[in-house]
This record gives C-alpha cells, structure tokens and sequence, in this order.
C-alpha cells in the first residue's frame, strides 16, 4: 500500500495513470455567449 500499489490513488499518481480512484476532473462546459450580446459590446 504505496507508491508502487497501482490500485490506491497514490500509486496512480506515481504510475501516471487514472481510473476510478483518480479519476479526471469534469471540464465545465464552455459559457453559451449570445449573439446578441457579443455584438452589442
């Protein structure tokens, strides 16, 4: 239980590698800019 257990985050972060225990953070959608308001400025 370690750097070199592959299955703790640890290990992972040692490994460079990723699953369930680290997993990727969720990009948050680009904001929707409107036309309308784009163009006013």
């Amino acid at each position: 239980m370690g750097r070199g257990d592959k299955k703790t985050k640890k290990g992972k972060i040692s490994a460079a590698s990723y699953g369930k225990k680290r997993s990727h953070k969720k990009r948050k959608p680009a904001p929707v800019v409107k036309k309308d308001d784009a163009q006013k400025g």
